[in-house]
């Protein structure tokens, strides 16, 4: 008899301390077969089970060097969507919670982004003049378009490397979707902010004038990340009257602002690297995502530094937070009686002109 899959419904009622049971089953069944993804923003309860932790990119890597079959994303899609593009061809990327989405990667499509391709060139020279650059946080079909147009992949640890390239080649780049990664990274590269504009998608030639578009060194997508929106100077200036001594450290998804009165900008990897090696008995106030800080917090407590979580509001990547340990349960108990739930498979030439642009990226790195 063919057996049929589970359905998530068996599963939405279990306390998590059942699922914990049921995971650590179903990943024993799987073996090596299986690797469990685990991004820095994941919730404790699912995070806990990864066999890798770290940012994207170096998942998706660490993924494909692995003899695993499966390799189960715990993040959000975009990030599976890498897994898939970078992985070998027998290997299978999966997604816990198909709604598990990015807010930031949502506010750039393809269409909108062709759409401003076209406008720019009817000012500029498009294919001399201009470098796509998509930060990672994007959709495959993005990635696409810049390997397409010859352009690139970025992450948050690598853009002024990236940016560097990009103006060895043409003299403009146009920078999707986080209008902050890509104004911070210019600004210490020392392009003054009369040089980085901003698109609006919403209006007509992204709201500027023909001259404004001629003079722009960087064209910067109206995008930013949900997560990193909530931190404010003010934040900052309010807890170093509290606390002087503190050192203040944030993620270059913050805007201009909260950078500028950081003591050090950084990706994730930077944040976690430069606390945990930072003396003994140190304060830190960390703009980024809540799960890492309050881990980063907890690990570090005993060399008696103290971590805080830059807002006063409670702020997590709800969309991350979408994989539960319900679903990771469901997807690996599928797994071991042999149904693959959520695959994630790029297409063929999206896949082909998408890791064009990666490896631009990783030839840099």
């Amino acid at each position: 008899m063919i057996s049929t899959a589970l359905p998530i419904q068996d599963y939405a009622l279990l306390d998590d301390e059942e699922c914990d049971a049921r995971i650590i089953a179903a990943k024993a069944r799987l073996g090596t077969r299986c690797v469990v993804l685990g991004h820095h923003y994941q919730r404790d309860e699912v995070f806990k089970h990864a066999d890798f932790s770290g940012d994207s990119l170096k998942l998706s890597r660490d993924a494909a060097k692995s003899d695993a079959e499966y390799i189960v994303f715990c993040g959000v899609h975009f990030m599976a969507e890498v897994a898939d593009i970078l992985s070998r061809p027998e290997q299978i990327a999966i997604l816990p919670d198909l709604a598990a989405g990015c807010s930031m990667a949502d506010m750039a499509n393809l269409a909108k982004v062709q759409k401003c391709w076209d406008e720019l060139a009817r000012i500029i020279n498009v294919e001399t003049e201009l470098t796509p650059i998509t930060y990672i946080n994007s959709a495959a079909d993005l990635k696409a378009f810049c390997g397409k147009h010859d352009g690139i992949v970025c992450t948050s640890s690598n853009a002024r490397k990236i940016l560097e390239w990009s103006f060895s080649k043409r003299s403009k780049v146009l920078f999707f979707p986080d209008q902050h990664l890509g104004r911070n990274t210019g600004y210490s590269m020392g392009i003054p902010l009369e040089e980085m504009l901003v698109w609006d998608f919403n209006k007509p030639m992204g709201g500027l004038t023909e001259a404004q578009i001629k003079n722009a060194k960087i064209i910067l997508w109206k995008g930013f990340c949900s997560v990193h929106q909530v931190f404010r100077p003010e934040q900052i200036d309010n807890f170093l009257q509290r606390f002087p001594e503190t050192k203040v450290i944030s993620h270059p998804e913050a805007s201009f602002e909260v950078c500028q009165r950081s003591d050090y900008i950084g990706s994730t990897e930077f944040i976690l690297r430069t606390v945990r090696e930072a003396e003994a008995n140190t304060r830190w106030l960390v703009a980024t995502e809540l799960n890492l800080v309050n881990r980063l917090h907890e690990e570090c407590k005993s060399q008696g530094k103290n971590v805080h979580f830059m807002s006063p509001a409670l702020c997590m990547c709800s969309t991350m937070f979408r994989t539960d340990p319900q679903h990771l349960a469901w997807v690996l108990e599928n797994l071991a009686e042999g149904h693959v739930i959520n695959q994630i498979s790029v297409p063929v030439e999206d896949a082909r002109l998408a890791k064009k642009a990666l490896d631009n990226m990783l030839t840099i790195n």
